[in-house]
């Protein structure tokens, strides 16, 4: 039994869902994938898949055994593309996650000029606010806007600090006055980010320390250009990265308040396995990606 070649066909049969469309992918007929299959099955002992006229379904021995034949054939791919670095054409697959906002605004058109540079190299870029691990949902590298994160099973890669303020329209401060002290956040109307554990209590640093208030909130949502559209719209105070705020802060339509207090620090890191590190065309996107966002200035758009 070719033990590589018979992984591959039950990795790419519980990828594809059928034996059939299994044997297409990786152009063999349906008979030789259920042969090496079969034979995987025989020399493990265990049943992997069940099989029925309808579909074909994995075993709970079968799901945990697809987990560490996928890693492996991933490492086994990111080895052979460290030998093969001094090509001029690097090539392969990168599965990508990143959160929504800054996706849209800032890595999405980077990753289109990657794509340009490296036009061997297949990028799939996923976007969703939630915290994700890379290993367990099949991603190669995962951006975060984050504090950073201990695990030894992940490499955190910081490139840059992201700066956040406190903000509201000038409409909104001529209605309501414009906030003098910390505690006034608890009175007037402010919008809050639905996806922190912490809700509508704000934590941040000021003159005499750290301090955390509960805020009015009046409107929340987990997208942080909503919350950009609302303070511009005068519904009240919003904090805000400066990398999807600072425009309209450059031009006034939105204005900085209680400047003397600044929320909690977060960074943009990349977050990776470690055999990831491995792959000639993750290095490359890691390097690219430092190159593209890694000055501070960029995102330190408010003086």
């Amino acid at each position: 039994m070719d033990k590589l070649a018979s992984l591959k066909s039950f990795v790419r049969v519980v990828e594809e869902g059928s034996f059939a469309s299994a044997a297409r992918a990786i152009r063999q007929s349906r008979s030789q994938v259920n042969r090496a299959v079969a034979a995987l099955e025989d020399d493990l002992g265990v049943q992997l898949l069940n099989r029925t006229t309808r579909k074909v379904s994995v075993t709970p021995s079968g799901q945990a055994f697809y987990q560490r034949a996928k890693a492996i054939l991933s490492d086994l791919g990111d080895a052979e593309d460290s030998i093969r670095e001094h090509r001029d054409h690097p090539s392969g697959d990168i599965r990508i996650n990143a959160p929504m906002s800054f996706g849209t605004l800032h890595l999405g058109p980077a990753l289109v000029d990657f794509a340009r540079t490296y036009p061997d190299i297949r990028v799939e870029l996923s976007l969703d606010d939630h915290f994700i691990d890379p290993v367990a949902d099949g991603f190669d590298m995962t951006v975060r806007i984050s504090r950073p994160t201990e695990t030894l099973a992940l490499i955190d890669h910081e490139i840059v600090p992201m700066r956040r303020v406190l903000c509201a329209s000038p409409e909104f401060i001529r209605m309501h006055g414009e906030p003098t002290d910390i505690r006034d956040l608890a009175r007037l109307p402010c919008l809050h980010y639905g996806n922190l554990p912490s809700g509508a209590r704000w934590k941040m640093t000021g003159p005499d320390g750290p301090v955390a208030v509960q805020v009015n909130g009046v409107f929340c949502c987990n997208n942080a250009e909503v919350l950009r559209d609302a303070a511009l719209a005068g519904l009240g105070i919003a904090e805000l990265p400066t990398f999807i705020a600072g425009p309209e802060l450059q031009t006034g339509r939105l204005v900085s308040v209680l400047c003397d207090y600044a929320p909690g620090p977060l960074s943009l890191y990349l977050l990776y396995p470690p055999s990831r590190q491995l792959a000639a065309r993750i290095r490359l996107l890691v390097e690219f990606i430092q190159d593209r966002f890694g000055d501070q200035p960029r995102w330190d758009l408010v003086q």
